[in-house]
């Protein structure tokens, strides 16, 4: 056992120093002295990595068990594979916990992994001169000064196979002797799918030159792993320098290194290549998402550009650059044998007037890569941007990363999330405090219908017994009389049976045998268990009471002796599904009265069906009754507080009524339940906008276009696999799918162009510019689909992916300057789809729903997203807005546009029939309603376009084209209406029989329809039915029959055939 005690020069360590820097342990042999040796020799035989990392964590003592990795050479090495490895146990002691819990929970870890840099470019050779391959960054502190983290001694490799995984992390620290002692233990880069990332190269079209440039092409590995220590204000100055500049600049360069000459005595003498570093460029990462709720590490590649202060200034607000501001330090250190630790780093300072007159008189007269010729350098807080001459070096050397395709795979992990997450189980308990769930009511076995029943039981009893009397008395008599016998022996019959039943005392166990079911009756159906207050209350529940008990008694013996009685005819029952078609009609033809008492009826019949309430629910949205509304959707959720649906529209609810706190926790439980939910976390995005959180409205935005890409994809896969890969008529291309910010593009044709790009840059464009024209000109001629163009040559395009064209040729400029792929809009209908954007989603739940409040807000932003824009669905979403609020002119308006990008669209035309319908032009809605009809994809809502068709064929006399029509709509959806178009059109053909069965329908589903009843009253006069036709005559008039000529026509036939108007 060895122990020995480690103190510091200059009596303390920094907190970094213990982050990112082993202790190594060296096991070294004394061998034993031979003759004429005046030294003992040694013989090192392994190295040992000690983690410090738990002494930051609180701890003021830890033991472990380290591997002793043997140097090469050493006897401890196994000959074989199988052979257990030498191990140290180690325990770390200090006198004092080195952080207080003050420090502990407010301080942060901060790990940065460079795993490599690929598809570097080619002037990039393993042979010639040793090259220094290097990467560094800044992290911000609390105090002037930043901390610089650099990754240095790169390996350059040719390619040919991918970098294995897992793989060992590395410490950054050089000249370990034992080989395995560099590894980190318990830390390994384990990659992961390209659509999890969170960098630059995630969308589906880049994994083709991402599996390309990682398994094939040059690659620079590195696979090492930085830590640096946050204290609780560097955690705080972190945090805010992510807030104030989202993208931080990731600088990569080469150093040649230079030997060290032999001998004490030797001197180093400076060469002409000491001082350049050259290939600088510098990647832009994407900070802002460790501001997300709950994030902690961010990984993914990111292009590398040439380094340029201008645009890093632009993007970063960051004067300084690690490299070329400190290069002097750097080179002084990047000997070959010299010791390369972060022991050494350079301070990065921010006023840099001392580090530039040093830098300058060590590269006087050189030139730097890279390097603006003139700059006027300030502080790296100033707000002041650059001064620029006229003539800029365009970095010809960092040029190259951005024609090689180069990008960098980095991981930037902090030990707890800058920004806590809220948990489900906090969200499900503020939600049950909100809204108390409701169990479903458990069936009483007892309870009023148990007690009515047990009375019919009774009274059935009771009246067999009776009549068992009455045959065991005057059987003989009424066998001889047979049924004539007059109303006076009946009455003696009942005085005589009366008197028998009174002195045999029957009569009295009868009513003590009806006492209990009665008492039942009292308790269970009227809730009397108290005695009255007055004699008058008494009397009136007794006259009350009997009422009811004469009514039942009724019924009972009506179901004992049925023959005696004309059965009721068996009620017309009603599903809910129907009534929610019935309430459905009456809202759109704006009946609400009548739609209310459907949505009523439907919660009557299943209080405890959510849907009824969510229905309900929309229906007040509609009728702008948000507070009806609220109710509706928070008695939805207490019946199932996991309804994802539920939850999404009490915070829309919540946010309309400005409970934005309540609002939050709704949509936030939402993305916890269900996080692969589009429609929740857009929504929720939208929340963020409101509060005017753009750090976390973008993380939602984020999250719900990566879950609309995966949903696409696997419905991809899914597709692929039951129908195979989907192909092009003519080509046979692949259907592909780019997800751009918030949306994922579909593109589809009937037809593909496949050009082939000649070499060079030029050809591809001007080809592409004068299909450009072509298409442009053609479309606007015969609106005919424009076809997809598939570039060939992969340097046309930074991403190897296809380009697809607009329709109008005036967006050929910003085409070019697009990197995603952007959409071809005009194909036809039941071939291509418009994108799918995550707004277009939102919208879609929305309208749904009849948030028409709410939708507005959506559809600015997918006005602005760069997959979506005017589209044809979103012309169709503005016209339907305005068509609720009868604005016709505004709906047309955005009907003819959207008719321009998609006239093969069936939506379009129907609810362009809808708008002509409304405003009374008839002729042209019935011709947008016959073009819908006629398409072979029916638009959504074909049962109203049915229903108004036949109504102006009705209108116009046409009414073998109306039967049709209505027949139609009855085979798809019968309601009350559609029968009556069908009871019509017959009646007005003269086919009577068939009317009267098409009317009986009607009536069946709605017997409160006076027009129902007209035109039954008029098949009944037609057929010389006088007492039915006088009954339907009847109804017509109780209900109010507001048609004036169909009354005077009922008149009129009244007259004709004399009878049906008992009045006359």
């Amino acid at each position: 056992m060895t122990c020995f005690e480690f103190n510091p020069e200059g009596g303390g360590i920094a907190l970094d120093d213990l982050a990112h820097k082993p202790v190594f342990l060296t096991v070294t042999e004394v061998l034993p002295k031979e003759k004429k040796q005046k030294e003992e020799k040694t013989m090192v035989l392994g190295q040992a990595a000690v983690d410090l990392l738990p002494l930051l964590e609180g701890e003021s003592s830890f033991e472990t068990m380290v591997p002793l990795h043997p140097v090469p050479g050493s006897p401890i090495e196994p000959f074989r594979s199988g052979v257990k490895q030498c191990s140290l146990e180690v325990k770390v002691f200090v006198a004092e916990p080195l952080l207080t819990p003050a420090q502990i929970s407010g301080g942060n870890l901060l790990k940065v992994t460079l795993e490599a840099a690929y598809s570097v470019p080619e002037s990039f050779l393993p042979i010639g001169p040793l090259q220094n391959y290097m990467v560094g960054m800044q992290v911000p502190s609390a105090g002037e000064k930043d901390y610089p983290i650099f990754f240095k001694n790169g390996t350059l490799k040719l390619g040919g196979e991918r970098e294995p995984v897992p793989r060992p992390k590395k410490w950054p620290i050089p000249n370990i002797l034992a080989p395995g002692a560099n590894n980190i233990p318990d830390s390994f880069i384990v990659g992961g799918p390209y659509e999890e990332e969170e960098g630059e190269l995630n969308h589906p079209e880049d994994r083709e030159f991402r599996n390309q440039a990682e398994c094939m092409k040059k690659r620079i590995t590195w696979d090492l792993e930085s830590r640096c220590y946050l204290d609780p204000p560097a955690v705080v100055s972190f945090q805010k320098r992510i807030a104030d500049c989202r993208f931080w600049p990731v600088e990569i360069t080469r150093v040649p290194l230079v030997a060290v000459p032999k001998g004490k005595s030797a001197k180093f003498e400076k060469t002409d290549d000491e001082g350049q570093f050259s290939f600088h460029g510098v990647a832009y990462v994407n900070m802002v998402p460790l501001l997300y709720p709950g994030v902690k590490k961010i990984r993914g590649a990111f292009h590398v550009y040439p380094y340029l202060d201008s645009t890093v200034y632009e993007k970063t607000k960051c004067l300084f650059s690690l490299f070329r501001d400190t290069g002097h330090n750097l080179i002084q250190n990047n000997k070959v044998g010299g010791i390369n630790s972060p022991v050494s780093k350079p301070v990065v300072s921010k006023n840099l007037k001392e580090d530039k007159t040093v830098k300058e008189k060590d590269m006087e007269g050189k030139p730097r890569p890279g390097d603006v010729q003139a700059p006027s350098i300030k502080s790296q807080s100033s707000d002041t941007p650059l001064e620029m001459e006229p003539s800029l070096c365009n970095n010809p050397e960092g040029q190259q990363y951005v024609e090689a395709g180069t990008y960098i795979v980095l991981e930037i992990e902090l030990d707890k999330a800058l920004v806590p997450k809220r948990m489900p189980e906090e969200l499900a308990r503020r939600v049950k405090e909100m809204i108390p769930p409701r169990p479903p009511l458990t069936r009483r076995t007892g309870g009023a219908q148990k007690a009515v029943s047990d009375y019919h039981k009774q009274i059935k009893n009771i009246s067999r017994a009776i009549l068992n009397e009455y045959h065991n008395m005057f059987g003989k008599q009424v066998v001889k009389t047979g049924n004539d016998i007059d109303s006076e022996t009946l009455e003696e019959q009942k005085c005589q049976l009366n008197y028998e039943l009174n002195c045999s005392g029957k009569y009295f166990a009868f009513k003590e045998q009806l006492k209990h079911a009665v008492v039942k009756i009292v308790r269970e159906k009227y809730l009397k268990t108290t005695s009255f207050e007055s004699q008058e209350e008494l009397q009136k529940f007794i006259s009350e009471l009997y009422v009811f008990l004469v009514d039942q008694m009724h019924v009972a013996l009506n179901q004992t002796m049925p023959d005696d009685v004309q059965g009721t005819p068996p009620a017309i029952y009603t599903s809910s599904e129907q009534l929610g078609l019935f309430a459905f009609e009456a809202e759109v033809n704006e009946n609400y009265e009548m739609a209310t008492v459907y949505y009523e009826e439907r919660l009557v019949r299943e209080p405890q069906n959510l849907e009824h309430w969510l229905d309900y629910g929309a229906f007040c949205l509609l009728t702008e009754d948000n507070i009806k509304a609220q109710e509706c959707f928070r008695k939805a959720l207490s019946l199932n507080q996991n309804h994802i649906q539920s939850l999404l529209l009490c915070g829309v609810l919540a946010v309309l009524m400005e409970n934005y706190e309540q609002a939050e926790v709704f949509f936030e439980d939402a993305t916890c339940l269900e996080p692969t939910n589009v429609v929740a976390w857009t929504l929720l995005g939208l929340y963020y906008e409101i509060q005017n959180n753009d750090i976390r409205m973008e993380m939602a935005f984020h999250e719900a276009s990566k879950q609309l890409q995966a949903r696409v994809l696997q419905a991809q896969v899914t597709k692929q696999k039951s129908t195979g890969t989907i192909e092009y008529v003519e080509e046979g291309g692949k259907a592909e799918s780019s997800l751009g910010p918030w949306g994922v593009t579909n593109v589809s044709s009937t037809a593909a162009l496949k050009v082939e790009a000649p070499t060079g840059l030029g050809a591809p464009l001007s080809i592409l510019d004068e299909f450009l024209d072509e298409s442009s000109q053609l479309q606007s001629d015969s609106h005919e689909p424009i076809l997809s163009v598939q570039c060939q040559d992969p340097a046309t395009s930074q991403k190897a992916s296809n380009i697809f064209i607009k329709e109008t040729g005036s967006k050929k400029e910003a085409l070019k300057s697009q990197e995603s792929s952007t959409c071809l809009h005009s194909t036809p209908y039941s071939v291509s789809q418009t994108p799918t954007t995550i707004f277009m989603e939102t919208i879609r739940f929305l309208m749904k729903v009849n948030a028409v409040q709410y939708v507005h807000r959506v559809l600015a932003h997918e006005l602005l997203c760069p997959h979506g824009g005017p589209s044809c669905e979103y012309y169709l979403v503005l016209a339907q807005t305005h068509l609720l609020k009868k604005d016709f002119a505004k709906a047309e308006e955005y009907l003819q546009q959207a008719a321009q990008m998609d006239y093969l669209n069936p939506n379009v035309w129907g609810v362009k029939g809808h708008l002509y319908f409304l405003s009374g032009n008839h002729v042209e809605a019935k011709a947008c309603y016959e073009r819908t009809i006629s398409f072979v994809v029916d638009a959504s809502e074909m049962h109203f376009i049915f229903l108004r068709l036949g109504q102006i064929y009705l209108e116009e006399k046409e009414y073998e084209k109306a039967k049709k029509t209505y027949l139609q709509a009855c085979k798809r959806s019968p309601s009350c209406l559609t029968w009556l178009g069908l009871g019509i059109a017959c009646y007005r053909l003269e086919e009577l029989t068939e009317a009267e069965d098409a009317l009986s329908e009607a009536n069946a589903l709605n017997n409160y329809n006076a027009e129902v009843w007209a035109y039954l009253a008029l098949v009944c006069l037609k057929a010389g039915r006088q007492l039915e036709a006088e009954q339907a005559y009847k109804y017509t008039m109780k209900l109010k029959l507001k048609d004036e000529n169909l009354l005077a026509e009922l008149h009129m036939v009244q007259e004709t055939v004399g009878f049906g108007n008992p009045s006359f």
